[in-house]
This record gives C-alpha cells, structure tokens and sequence, in this order.
C-alpha cells in the first residue's frame, strides 16, 4: 500500500479527508490492447483537480491518498476484500474527518453495503464512489464523482456509508448498479436521495440521514470473513421449472452456512411441497435463508399469496424491500459472529443501517 499527501502543508491531519484508491475503470488507461490499469493515479487525480474552475479548486477540502499495491478486481472481489477495507478504515478513524473510498463500478454497491454493516455506528462520512469511464477518456464522469465524494466526505452530518454517483448522494445498503454502460448506473432502490450537487452546491438532507437513527447502534463490528471466503453463502433466484432436487444441490451442500433466495414477485414459490421441504431441512440446519423478490422494485409479502405459504413456517427470513446486495451481505456479517442461530435471524430482521 502505498500514501501520497498531495495538501500535507495546508491543514493538520485530522482535517483532511483520506482517499482510498482500490482500482477501477476510474484509474484505467488505454493500452494496445485495450484498457489495462494504470500507474501513478493519485498524481494524475491531482492533475485532474487542475483543471477544475478555480472556485471549485478552492472548495475542495485537504486530503491524502493511500493506494493498494495489489488493485482489486471489482468483478472478482470477496468478503475478504470488504474485511481488509473496512480494517484500514476503522484504523485511521480518529485521524481523518472523513474517508473517500474508490472503487470499481461492477461490485461498487456490494462493498458499500458490507461497509456500512462493518462501521455500524459511524460518526463520520464514508463515500464510496468510482466511474464508468477512465480519467483522462473524453467525456469521463471520473472527475466530477471523486469531486463530489471529497465534497460531501467533508460533510461532518453525514455519518454513515453512502455511494457518490453521477450528482447524486445514496445510502450505501439502498444503492444497486442498474445499468451497464450509462454515467447514471447506480440509483437508490426504495429510498430516497441522501444529498445532491445543486448547481455548484453539494446539498445534503439530513433528516434522511442515520446519524440520530443509528445512536445505540453496535458499533465497529470486524468480525472475520475467513470462514465466508468460499462460497458459503449462496444467491439463489427463481427460474421456471426449478426442482427440488436442484434446490438440495445447493442448500444441502454441508459448507453452505446461508442463502439469498429472489422468490417470484411478492414472495411466491412454486406450488411444490418438496421445495418447501429443502428449505425447512436448511433453515433446521441452522442455515440463514432469506427471501427477497426478484423483481428490481417493490418488497415480499410472504404468504399474502397461496404460492407463498408455507415460507415462513418452513424458517425463511423475510428481506422485505432490501437490495439483493444489502440481503448478501448482512448474511455474511451475520453469519461470521459468534452469534447463536436465533440471534442471527432477530437481527437480520432488525434493520441495522437503514437497510430496511
């Protein structure tokens, strides 16, 4: 890991904000053979800073950079990833007013949610943001998202994790990538904008904020994800004609410990008693199931339909309105605690950082 303190002279540590470079499309450059990582990006962000009118040169707070050595992948981080980052925050917490975290845009909204859970009860703001086009490709939003996660990271009101994405502000256990290529790919699912960029302002709203919600909240729980590295828990999403048979393949699997099940839309299975029978064998088990819909808006109502009878009884846990990202997550940090069964599934349901 490697630091670089572009503003060390103009202000003490403990009023900067401390940016965290893991990789991206955001600090890629185009190679012979197409876009490959490239080196040096706290030097090339400060030149991009450069190029800012001066007014907003001015505005932006002091801060350092730190940069991994070994990039992360976006598409292919792993709960030992969200570990390490949560870690090196949490270290550096009464150093720095505020921390920016840079990332890929492909699990961007994942580790946002598995930060959020992990610094539970945070006091000031976590920004995670990245880019769908590299810093120096014309028309990137690189500069603009880093631009307004230093601002809002500044903000001592916000006080938990949240996505900077395209102007706006979001939740980071509300946030999904809903689109593949467009600059406006992240929205807020369910909830509404945690702030905006006005014009040159950068407006926050704090009664939407956690930071009287979460008091008394756990705070700074870094259980270990060792044991969660390898696939333990699973996502499971409906298809038509799915069979028993191929449900126990997953759940029945001894190194399964919890699974995301995206059910028909308010929470609807298959008029099959031998799937229900799977999944009340799992959750016997002590395995964490959680359902969640699969359709892209609105919440599980389990059992308001004849379809979904029987989820419940059978001990799936309802995921209500929550991303299929927040549902992951939550389960493995639930699931990496010293926790007995039935705490575990009291406090999934419990909505931990506004989640749910």
């Amino acid at each position: 890991m490697s630091s670089f303190s572009p503003l060390t002279a103009t202000a003490p540590t403990h009023e900067r904000i401390l940016v965290i470079y893991t990789g991206g499309t955001i600090g890629m450059q185009q190679g012979a053979n197409g876009l490959t990582p490239g080196a040096n990006f706290t030097q090339r962000m400060a030149t991009a800073f450069g190029k800012l009118p001066i007014a907003q040169q001015q505005s932006l707070p002091a801060y350092d950079v730190i940069s991994y050595t070994t990039l992360i992948d976006s598409s292919a981080a792993t709960p030992l990833q969200w570990q390490q980052l949560a870690s090196d925050i949490a270290t550096r917490l009464t150093d720095y007013r505020g921390f920016v975290v840079i990332h890929g845009t492909d699990t961007l909204s994942w580790t946002a949610a598995s930060l959020a859970y992990q610094l539970q009860g945070v006091e000031r703001p976590v920004v995670v943001t990245g880019a769908m086009r590299p810093l120096e490709a014309p028309n990137s939003d690189a500069l603009d998202n880093i631009h307004g996660a230093l601002r809002f990271a500044a903000n001592a009101e916000l006080q938990e994790v949240a996505i900077y994405f395209a102007n706006r502000l979001m939740r980071g256990v509300r946030a999904i990538k809903l689109h593949s290529d467009a600059l406006t790919a992240f929205t807020s699912q369910g909830y509404p904008l945690l702030g905006e960029r006005v014009g040159n302002d950068f407006v926050y709203y704090p009664s939407r904020g956690l930071a009287f919600l979460q008091r008394g909240a756990p705070r700074f729980e870094l259980p270990g994800y060792q044991g969660l590295d390898k696939g333990e828990v699973v996502r499971i999403a409906l298809w038509p004609g799915l069979a028993a048979w191929q449900l126990e393949a997953w759940l029945g699997d001894s190194r399964v410990k919890g699974a995301v099940i995206q059910l028909w839309g308010a929470g609807n299975l298959p008029n099959d008693p031998a799937l229900l029978s799977v999944l009340a064998s799992a959750a016997g088990e002590g395995k964490l199931l959680a359902a969640i819909s699969l359709c892209p808006e609105g919440s599980v109502h389990m059992g308001a339909y004849a379809a979904g009878e029987g989820l419940t009884d059978a001990g799936v846990l309802s995921g209500d309105a929550m991303t299929p990202e927040a549902t992951f997550t939550k389960l493995v940090h639930l699931l990496a605690q010293p926790l007995d069964v039935e705490t575990q599934r009291q406090r999934f349901l419990a909505s931990l950082v506004g989640e749910r």
